[in-house]
């Protein structure tokens, strides 16, 4: 990732930004990149279905904080379980093990990456979202993204019962 020597000034509508559909589920709307803040952060905005789950994970070099926008999930972080609602928010630290589990239909959450490095990992496990942007989620293209990329270290299979 080629980054600026300073942040460039960013002014995003609702619904702007690129959308991009992860291969783990959910659409991503990216707000800010990391080569528009210089490096400091990537956020995006992920809109999920019911019942998706991620890998047992960590990011090793960024620190993600989760804002929920709308609905609730099931947090796993650190070996402890917390539901999330609307307007709760979730910062796993960098190396800290963690996954979760979307609780609601039309569940969103704003996620920061502290710094950006973690972009490359998503967007080489995403792709531009056509239509409605739902996909095929690949976990194998996810484990491949991180082992290419970097931003991610997946740990173990999600560790929540199969619903």
């Amino acid at each position: 990732m080629e980054t600026k020597n300073s942040a460039t000034a960013i002014i995003r509508q609702p619904g702007e930004g690129a959308r991009r559909w992860f291969f783990g589920g959910g659409v991503h709307t990216w707000k800010a990149t990391a080569e528009e803040t210089a490096g400091a952060f990537l956020l995006f905005e992920d809109e999920m279905g019911l019942n998706k789950v991620t890998p047992l994970h960590t990011h090793p070099d960024s620190d993600e904080t989760m804002y929920i926008l709308a609905g609730e999930i099931l947090m796993h972080m650190d070996g402890t379980e917390h539901r999330v609602a609307a307007g709760g928010v979730t910062i796993a630290p960098r190396g800290v093990p963690h996954a979760f589990k979307v609780l609601q239909e039309g569940t969103r959450v704003l996620c920061l990456h502290t710094p950006g490095s973690a972009q490359e990992f998503y967007f080489g496990a995403s792709e531009p979202a056509l239509g409605n942007g739902v996909g095929k989620v690949d976990f194998d293209r996810i484990r491949e993204s991180g082992r290419v990329n970097g931003g991610i270290e997946i740990i173990g299979p999600p560790p929540f019962p199969e619903t």
